[in-house]
């Protein structure tokens, strides 16, 4: 009987899936016609695989060296150390905790799980404290990568607004998520996450071996390597979710009429979000739709987001605002949605996923309406 009713719940959710699917499809080919639907998705996806995948993928590389530099020659230790006392008041985390923030600023959001594995890093924390890393950690993935994007699109300022915007975003996710965790398991709230390993005061102090020039050309060798993997790791993202996004923000060609070019598409999201756009004015000071495209497509890869951003430019629908926006709500989301409950699993606390997803969803709207408000009174004060 059991066995029926699993199989029963298997037909249903394909029958379910195939009717969204085909839905979606339906409605986009019936407004654009079903060759043009499909020439406009392979020329896009083709086109952000040529112009922004390998542009992204190049500045990976790049930052992944001077990450690994950074790594290698104890600059990360050293901004370590100057971060350590902003954690226990603004956090409520231990000092060590700042090394977590600098790697995933230099990497992406799964580099907080392996220091958080780390005998000698967990140590530190408390059970509630360890659980919450996985936002706090979040707030800054790919955050360098991020920037320096921004800062190639012709800002300079902007983006750095947004990474205060993202550091307060971070601030609100990292303790929201600890009180949900101490309502729901008050011990956790005394119980450590672990014992502190024997030389584990000593660990940052470890001086490495071989001449200065072998360790340059290895760091620079092994972080530009990663920096391809995660240039690697974020095509699908891009050609899946920039596509399907793109084909549900952007309008017809110049002339009104589809012809199947990349980046056409049947203006859906512009539609949705302009019944409501008073509240993005005022949260974000977005003055166009559109743009809430990349706060949704952060959710899922904010590699991909930052595929929307030159086309946005194209449109001249983006200022300074609009760009300390994007930063501080693409850093401090930075994919979450594919990648907590990846995370929580893999400290063993998969069953507080949802959680975690709801105090940063909170903390990325933060982010946001902070480095709106913060670039407001920049312009007002310059």
């Amino acid at each position: 009987m059991k066995i029926e009713q699993n199989e029963a719940k298997r037909y249903l959710s394909g029958i379910l899936c195939l009717i969204v699917v085909v839905g979606i499809f339906s409605g986009i080919g019936y407004v654009m016609g079903l060759p043009n639907m499909l020439n406009t998705i392979m020329k896009t996806a083709h086109d952000l695989l040529l112009n922004t995948v390998f542009y992204l993928m190049a500045i990976c590389v790049i930052t992944g060296a001077i990450g690994r530099i950074f790594v290698e020659f104890g600059v990360v230790n050293l901004l370590e150390r100057i971060l350590r006392p902003l954690m226990k008041p603004l956090f409520n985390l231990p000092g060590v905790a700042s090394l977590g923030a600098v790697m995933t600023f230099l990497s992406d959001n799964p580099a907080i799980i392996s220091l958080a594995k780390e005998k000698a890093f967990s140590s530190y924390f408390r059970k509630f404290q360890l659980i919450s890393l996985t936002n706090f950690g979040t707030a800054f993935g790919m955050g360098l990568v991020v920037i320096v994007f921004m800062i190639s699109q012709g800002y300079f300022i902007e983006p750095f607004i947004g990474l205060l915007g993202a550091f307060i975003g971070g601030i609100f996710s990292t303790r929201i998520m600890q009180r949900f965790v101490v309502k729901q398991h008050p011990e956790f709230k005394e119980e450590l996450a672990g014992q502190i390993a024997e030389g584990a005061e000593q660990r940052d102090d470890e001086v490495k071996e071989g001449s200065m020039f072998s360790r340059i050309l290895n760091s620079l060798l092994d972080g530009g390597k990663t920096g391809v993997d995660v240039g690697i790791s974020i095509i699908p993202g891009v050609l899946i979710i920039s596509t399907l996004v793109m084909l549900l923000t952007f309008n017809a060609g110049d002339n009104g009429v589809y012809d199947g070019a990349a980046y056409e598409g049947v203006g859906f999201l512009p539609w949705f979000f302009g019944k409501i756009n008073f509240v993005f004015d005022w949260l974000f000071g977005f003055e166009h739709p559109s743009l809430m495209a990349f706060p949704i497509t952060s959710l899922g890869a904010v590699g991909a987001a930052l595929s929307l951003v030159p086309e946005f430019i194209e449109q001249g629908i983006v200022n300074g605002n609009v760009i300390a926006v994007f930063t501080a709500i693409g850093m401090c989301w930075s994919g979450y949605l594919s990648t907590h409950t990846a995370m929580l699993d893999a400290l063993g606390y998969r069953k507080l996923t949802s959680k975690a997803i709801i105090s940063h969803t909170i903390g990325g709207l933060i982010a946001g309406v902070s480095a709106h408000w913060l670039f407001v009174l920049y312009t007002l004060i310059f």
